[in-house]
């Protein structure tokens, strides 16, 4: 009876420790349940000229009746409008289950997990590498300008954050594809790389990808590196007077080891969160950024399957996604609480 007693014990205190996971992970479940309610609304209200439309298709291209071409374009959706809303929601949800997110009514009836592989790991790729660079860089300066704020380069840094924010991303992207693609030349104004390259882990097709993805890289770092140096900047001014920074003043402790592992450090925590949020304003942001640079990533998808209404692929993609925020979110949050020893304390 013991022995129970101390288990049950031991298992409360686990979800007692690890309540604020458990709640986050709730509404993290919630957040997609209503993502994946709201995809299945946009199929069931989607105009049933995509269904003919598709079934036409199917008719010249297999030269096959349309009445037989209609009867095969709900097979290969797996979609029936006149079924009941109940039946149509369990198909739904026995789909994405097996991992089906759908074919594409405008692409040969290609599957949208297809389209995911092959498009994904382009847009992972700006993404990633101008987010890593914008928060290096910005964190940097960050602290650099904070320490020394009275300093004339804090003082250029500042002017440039406010004229930053004040340009929407989209617009340095269009200056930078017209100046340095159309009118100079020296960058490509479209692809993802080098058609007359080999595809494969060597030299020049990497560096290819590095030279076709510079002018999206570049809009997104001009853009994202004064969010980060602003929000460096005031979470740094936050730690600046903490009695661990004065401490080590009075110890004589150099100024950049005082910059580089007290002050950068610990001011750098608060911003795990936001770099998780970033990622996904990015990927929101990359049908605009992949349809002025005609970069062929998962943004760009998004924004011709809405343009030529491939509406399965629209609700892919936004499912995905919607995955992908969410549970970068959930990851971001759950190790902030792990590394920051304040977070701990309040719990």
């Amino acid at each position: 009876m013991k022995n129970y007693k101390q288990f049950f014990r031991r298992i409360g205190m686990f979800f007692f420790q690890f309540r604020f996971f458990f709640l986050k992970l709730g509404i993290s479940l919630l957040t997609l349940a209503a993502v994946v309610i709201l995809s299945f609304i946009l199929i069931v209200n989607m105009p049933g000229t995509v269904i003919d439309s598709f079934a036409m298709e199917l008719s010249i291209q297999r030269r096959i009746s349309l009445d037989q071409a209609m009867i095969l374009a709900k097979q290969m959706l797996n979609y029936d409008p006149d079924a009941s809303l109940f039946s149509r929601f369990s198909v739904y949800i026995q789909q994405l289950a097996q991992g089906n997110l759908g074919i594409s009514v405008k692409n040969n009836a290609k599957s949208v997990n297809v389209i995911l592989v092959e498009l994904l790991p382009r847009t992972l790729f700006i993404s990633s590498l101008s987010l890593a660079i914008s928060f290096v860089f910005g964190t940097f300066l960050g602290s650099r300008a904070t320490w020394k704020r009275n300093s004339i380069g804090a003082k250029m840094l500042d002017g440039y954050v406010v004229v930053s924010n004040t340009i929407p991303d989209y617009i340095v992207a269009l200056i930078l594809i017209t100046i340095f693609a159309f009118r100079l030349g020296w960058f490509p104004n479209q692809g993802a790389y080098d058609a007359m390259i080999i595809p494969g882990f060597n030299l020049p097709f990497i560096l290819s990808v590095l030279f076709y993805a510079s002018l999206p890289v570049a809009a997104y770092v001009f853009s994202q590196l004064s969010f980060w140096t602003m929000q460096m900047q005031g979470s740094a001014m936050g730690v600046l007077g903490e009695d661990f920074i004065n401490a080590a003043r009075a110890r004589g402790i150099p100024k950049r080891i005082i910059v580089r592992k007290y002050l950068k450090r610990n001011a750098m925590l608060p911003l795990v969160t936001q770099l998780a949020i970033s990622f996904g304003v990015m990927f929101g942001g990359a049908p605009l950024m992949e349809s002025i640079f005609n970069y062929p990533g998962i943004g760009q998808a998004f924004s011709q399957a809405i343009v030529q209404r491939d509406y399965y692929v629209v609700q892919g993609i936004l499912l995905f996604v919607s995955v992908i925020v969410i549970g970068v979110n959930l990851i971001a949050d759950t190790i902030y609480s792990m590394i920051d020893p304040r977070g701990r304390r309040s719990a």
